[in-house]
């Protein structure tokens, strides 16, 4: 599909249709739970033997399975999976508990109010980070010293349960994500050309992207958010949410593998290096 694009197709068009057809490769998973999601509210019916969020469960555990069977994912890329998925799954719980969002359909595979296809949502976006890395070779660098990675997540996610009780300290993170990551590149190839992009504005644009899913998420009544009325979107203040859970997120990969991290800046002189984002 590449050598027909790129004969095709002038370079810098080649290289974006290629990009965005791996990014969809990478992020499948998350793609097909939003379509199955999409779907069975559209086509769901009450009387039905199987409750929605039964099937959205048993649908996201097939599809793990078909993924690892298929080898579409590595047994290293589902520990990561894993791990997200229960941090996801424990802060879904207390999230709940303390009134931030409902689920209002009823269900089997459903523990303190929050059914259990709620972690594969988590799941998704651990499973995009890990296969992203694979599918574009990518490479982070000059990246900052790793305790210091570890306890900017550990404090972005210790913030989401603390703010509860305690001072929202959000600002902070955020300048502390852009102060830490700030020199780090994250290095992509496409073809046989390595590009750019800051990794700051990396986390911005993907969470993006996961904001509009969980407008989606939203509109379907899969999740409501307190206050939320029907038709309304989702707060821009998730957008921030998900920018920091995107940390967490990226530092869990790196806690299993760390073979795309590099604490020296990228030499690459055998590929022309060309910024993503100028």
């Amino acid at each position: 599909m590449g050598d027909r694009a790129r004969a095709r197709l002038p370079f810098a068009l080649a290289e974006f249709v290629m990009f965005v057809l791996k990014q969809g490769w990478a992020c499948l998973f998350g793609g097909l739970l939003l379509a199955a999601i999409i779907a069975t509210k559209l086509l769901w019916q009450p009387g039905w033997p199987l409750q929605r969020y039964d099937f959205l469960f048993l649908f996201s555990m097939a599809t793990q399975a078909v993924f690892l069977l298929a080898k579409l994912e590595t047994w290293e890329e589902a520990r990561v999976i894993l791990l997200f998925h229960l941090t996801g799954t424990a802060m879904e719980w207390f999230k709940v508990s303390a009134g931030s969002w409902t689920y209002r359909e009823a269900g089997v595979f459903m523990v303190m109010g929050v059914p259990l296809f709620s972690g594969f949502i988590y799941a998704s976006v651990g499973s995009h980070i890990a296969r992203t890395i694979r599918v574009f070779d990518m490479r982070f660098a000059p990246y900052p010293m790793f305790p210091l990675t570890v306890l900017l997540a550990v404090a972005i996610y210790v913030n989401f349960f603390a703010r509860h009780f305690l001072v929202d300290i959000r600002l902070g993170l955020f300048l502390a994500s852009v102060a830490l990551y700030a020199r780090t590149r994250i290095w992509f190839r496409i073809h046989d050309r390595h590009w750019w992009m800051p990794m700051p504005l990396a986390a911005f644009l993907a969470a993006l992207a996961l904001w509009v899913a969980e407008n989606v998420g939203t509109a379907t009544g899969t999740r409501v958010y307190s206050g939320q009325l029907p038709g309304q979107t989702v707060s821009l203040a998730k957008l921030g949410s998900w920018y920091l859970l995107l940390y967490v997120a990226f530092v869990t990969v790196t806690l299993v593998t760390r073979r795309a991290l590099s604490v020296e800046a990228l030499e690459l002189t055998d590929i022309r290096a060309t910024p993503a984002a100028r």
